[in-house]
């Protein structure tokens, strides 16, 4: 494996300090499986894409941050307990009073795994969550960014409620006051807005951003004076190839200088237990194209999160352009095996062998 010095590389290990702020959740899902109708009982895991990102990373070994709000139960203490278990730092978490989050619920979502041609399927009951309710006008987020060097948020957060939208934008202004990395993954859900509102505000977000993951939901006019000649991205297949994909990139750094990294995982999907998924990453100057890897899946949630915290990693300990691509794909590929939302791979070497295609067993 190749080390490179770039313009996101960091030098020393020790001085990487990651945070993420965003909403975790209880995960519901039948065993074995099952239908969420037919269920007698469920499977109780804790997810959410930032908090997904924090926990990979602290399990191979970064110094990992998670901020959050949850209610002040068994329930909120219960997530605060396996992030801590996972060696994430949740010091700045908000433990929240009925007064400040009048629902005081912790968000759930309900997830039915599929299987062979049966896709999964997930329901939200996140609504009126403590994360959602509360005020974070009140929150000294300048104060809790402090120390840190990078910052990693999601287009799911803003999707909450007014007062996320806000947070959201304050930690972006904050960070880059202070200093930080900002990566930023769209992470669009139709079921919490819509896509017009959604490119709306994760556009306001792209002159703060150093990394980014994704291309949408994002407003990348061909003309900013005439909207009616449509997106840059407008026509561009889900599985695009390497130019159409290169093209996309440099549009998008032409228009935001400030990128510095734009990466995204292109997935093919066979059936409901069999994907195949590669990656495009452009980095100084140069778009790159991963390996392809092809896998039967556990548990498919949490792989974009997976890849997200996979090409941090790799970015943070210096990987060259090549091998950060690989090793992003191969984290979630990995990550598809593993039940729950989080790629808890605490040893990483089992990464790099898969970015490597090397499949033997380990003794």
């Amino acid at each position: 494996m190749m080390k490179q010095n770039s313009m996101l590389a960091c030098e020393k290990r020790e001085e990487n300090r990651f945070i993420t702020v965003g909403e975790i959740m209880l995960r519901l899902t039948p065993p074995d499986y099952g239908k969420i109708r037919m269920a007698s009982s469920f499977e109780v895991h804790y997810g959410g894409s930032e908090a997904n990102i924090a926990l990979a990373l602290a399990n191979m070994g970064m110094d990992s941050t998670f901020f959050s709000v949850v209610p002040d139960n068994s329930l909120g203490k219960s997530t605060v307990r396996m992030l801590r278990s996972n060696d994430v730092h949740c010091s700045p978490v908000i433990y929240s009073t009925p007064e400040q989050t009048p629902s005081h619920r912790l968000g759930t979502y309900y997830l039915e795994t599929g299987f062979g041609i049966r896709p999964s399927k997930v329901i939200y009951d996140r609504k009126h969550s403590a994360f959602s309710e509360f005020d974070f006008s009140t929150v000294d987020i300048e104060k809790i960014l402090e120390g840190y060097t990078w910052l990693h948020l999601s287009g799911i957060t803003p999707a909450l409620s007014e007062s996320c939208r806000e947070l959201v934008m304050s930690s972006l202004k904050a960070a880059k006051k202070l200093g930080l990395t900002v990566s930023f993954d769209g992470n669009f859900r139709s079921k919490l807005w819509t896509w017009e509102e959604a490119r709306d505000f994760c556009t306001q977000c792209l002159p703060y951003v150093d990394v980014l993951f994704g291309i949408e939901p994002y407003h990348l006019w061909k003309d900013e004076a005439d909207h009616s000649r449509g997106d840059v991205k407008d026509g561009v297949p889900l599985q695009p190839d390497y130019e159409q994909q290169d093209k996309v990139f440099r549009a998008f750094v032409e228009r935001y200088p400030n990128l510095k990294c734009i990466a995204r995982h292109v997935r093919y999907v066979h059936s409901g237990s069999e994907n195949s998924m590669k990656a495009y990453m452009w980095l100084d100057g140069k778009t790159y194209e991963s390996r392809m890897f092809t896998f039967s899946i556990l548990d498919r949630v949490g792989g974009g999160d997976a890849f997200a915290g996979g090409l941090i990693y790799a970015v943070m300990n210096g990987y060259s352009p090549e091998d950060i691509v690989n090793f992003a794909v191969a984290s979630s590929a990995i990550k598809h095996t593993i039940r729950g939302d989080a790629n808890i791979t605490d040893d990483v070497s089992v990464i790099q062998n898969l970015m490597d295609m090397n499949f033997d067993i380990k003794r």
